[in-house]
């Protein structure tokens, strides 16, 4: 071997057994996976991750998301090699309480995760929204010889991800737009937690993905860096199709005892197998947390080629602020998630005396007002935009440019990765992570619309939204008793209570058309987490003017709506939705039996 060979075999070596003695600290973890595709994690992170570990959020660099999250001791042991603020210290913390290395990523920017991953499926659909973000923005922000958005997104999958649905949705998606910056490293070591993988798993990969548009290859051999370096550089030359890299490890690679069997998954190697395969792999074995010198200096030119790289946009960037100052402005604004000034100025509260309106027409009155207001506002429905009402009508279709093909979309304007409606076709639970990952991206304020009872088909990535704080919308309609005539199946009983259930999720019912308005105004400003607007179908009376409390008071979650004296009340009655003006009607008639009532419309719990 060369001495640079030695080197790269020490990197991954090094990455296994920091990974390892990460799990045998904590006596609980998945050593498995970094054991086995510690190769293919080297070969991206050193050779084709763009990245700067001095400044992880800078808007430029490549996305990386593990979605094979229980693998996460291997991310957490190339964030630390690579510079970012992880210490050895904090690797020896793994999976204890309040550590920065949780048994799942969670999301961090400051410390170089991209997104919280653990449910199986989920990252690798998430990043299928990061990819279209990112032509988007292209799309919008780039201009000749100026390309100040121009990065890949990278997964790192695993057979389990591959097998959930979620993950077949989105993937089908991403072959449909041609997302050519996406790469997706795949472990297939044909293995999983309860057993091989062929107990329940033997359809052929590969032929799924070539079936779904994407570009695929397969590496054999899974310890090679120079068939996975080969394979990278096909796949980023591929720009009109998706990649999928299929790469054929070894699971607990290196363990006499464990390697190949689902023993190797989900538990600690133990102390003796430990030693054994640190011996079988040329580790020295009395050592744990061990990086040598040459390997620590190696993986440190990460971050001198990360600062040079952005430095390097930076000063295209400087270009384009001079040719493109308003641009410019802009970019930076929308990337901050600022909305622009005077957006509200084009929403009015409806007056005393308008006709009854189904409050999904009304959201449809507003998104069209936003449509220009805010730019940043994009997204789409489960195919139901007839009956959602969630197009941006005017903002163009966000499809593959290159692939037009004489098929028709239904709200005008552009055609490409610049327009703004996405048609997401029948895939809810796709369409709830890709969302996210749009959300995750930055520079996108992204919704998504269905009917209220599948909200059910959405609550995996509705809760991983919550759980990292996303700025995400997510419209339901045909909610209340009122689609009865549908039948069970699409009747919501339980869904609006299970939404309340989740920690950080705001869910509005808002009971009106100017209540409606009040909601989207709270739903956009809203930056802490994601949102649920749950709208009807029916049409129901405008509430405003004479006795009523206006509709603004919605930004307090719950308001007195009306009381039919200044005395105390006998009874307050509290309704949400469809029901509160059933409950006001009601509330009149005993009023004038000469019981004191009070109204409160509880919105937003």
């Amino acid at each position: 071997m060369s001495d640079q060979d030695v080197i790269v075999q020490n990197s991954v070596n090094t990455i296994r057994f920091l990974a390892a003695d990460t799990i045998e600290g904590a006596k609980s973890g998945h050593p498995g996976m970094p054991l086995g595709a510690a190769a293919m994690a080297y070969t991206l992170w050193m050779k084709h991750l763009k990245h700067n570990p001095a400044d992880p959020s800078w808007p430029d660099r490549d996305r990386f998301v593990l979605s094979a999250g229980h693998a996460s001791s291997l991310l957490y042991a190339l964030l630390h090699l690579t510079g970012y603020d992880l210490s050895l210290d904090d690797l020896k913390s793994f999976r204890q309480w309040g550590s920065k290395t949780p048994g799942h990523p969670e999301r961090d920017l400051e410390v170089g995760i991209e997104m919280t991953t653990g449910p199986l499926g989920q990252g690798i659909s998430t990043a299928v929204g990061m990819a279209m973000a990112e032509t988007h923005l292209a799309a919008r922000f780039n201009r000749p010889g100026q390309d100040i958005v121009n990065h890949f997104t990278y997964v790192l999958a695993s057979e389990g991800d591959i097998m959930e649905g979620v993950s077949y949705e989105a993937c089908s998606l991403a072959g449909h737009l041609g997302l050519g910056k996406l790469i997706v490293l795949c472990d297939e070591n044909g293995v999983t937690l309860a057993g091989g993988a062929k107990l329940s798993y033997t359809e052929d990969t590969a032929r799924r993905f070539e079936a779904c548009g994407w570009h695929v290859q397969r590496v054999t051999e899974g310890n090679s860096t120079a068939q996975i370096d080969d394979a990278l550089v096909k796949a980023k030359a591929e720009t009109g199709r998706p990649s999928i890299i299929i790469v054929c490890t070894v699971i607990g690679c290196g363990s006499p005892g464990k390697q190949g069997s689902c023993e190797a998954h989900g538990s600690p190697l133990g102390t003796e197998e430990l030693r054994a395969t640190k011996e079988a792999l040329g580790w020295p074995t009395d050592k744990t947390f061990f990086v040598p010198d040459e390997v620590s200096s190696h993986f440190l030119e990460s971050r001198t080629k990360g600062k040079a790289v952005q430095r390097g946009w930076e000063e295209t960037f400087a270009g384009y602020e001079k040719s493109f100052p308003d641009l410019a402005a802009s970019f930076r604004n929308t990337l901050a998630g600022e909305l622009p000034g005077g957006w509200e100025s084009s929403l009015a509260y409806y007056p005393e005396g308008t006709k009854d309106i189904a409050t999904r027409k009304a959201s449809e009155a507003v998104l069209q007002s936003l449509a220009s207001a805010v730019p940043q506002l994009m997204g789409g429905s489960a195919d139901l935009n007839p009956s959602t009402f969630t197009w941006l009508k005017g903002q163009g279709d966000y499809q593959n440019p290159t692939c037009q093909g004489g098929i028709q979309g239904a709200v005008g304007g552009s055609w490409g990765y610049e327009g703004r409606n996405i048609h997401f076709g029948i895939r809810e639970h796709a369409m709830g992570a890709i969302a996210g990952g749009m959300a995750l991206h930055g520079g996108i304020i992204p919704y998504t619309a269905t009917f209220l009872t599948f909200a059910d088909y959405m609550r995996p990535p509705i809760r991983l939204a919550a759980l990292m704080g996303l700025r995400v919308i997510y419209i339901f309609t045909h909610d209340s008793i009122g689609v009865g005539e549908d039948g069970p199946t699409h009747q919501p009983i339980e869904q609006v209570m299970n939404l309340r259930a989740v920690p950080n999720l705001t869910v509005i019912r808002p009971a009106d058309a100017n209540e409606t308005i009040a909601a989207w105004k709270q739903a956009l400003a809203n930056r802490k987490g994601p949102t649920v607007l749950v709208f009807t179908r029916q049409n129901l009376p405008v509430m405003a003017g004479g006795d009523l409390m206006p509709a603004s008071n919605l930004e307090n979650g719950g308001y007195v709506l009306w009381d039919s004296s200044s005395i105390k009340p006998n009874v307050i009655l509290m309704a949400t939705g469809s029901e509160v003006s059933i409950t006001l009607e009601a509330a009149r008639k005993l009023a004038v039996a000469g019981i004191r009532v009070r109204v409160v419309s509880l919105p937003s719990w």
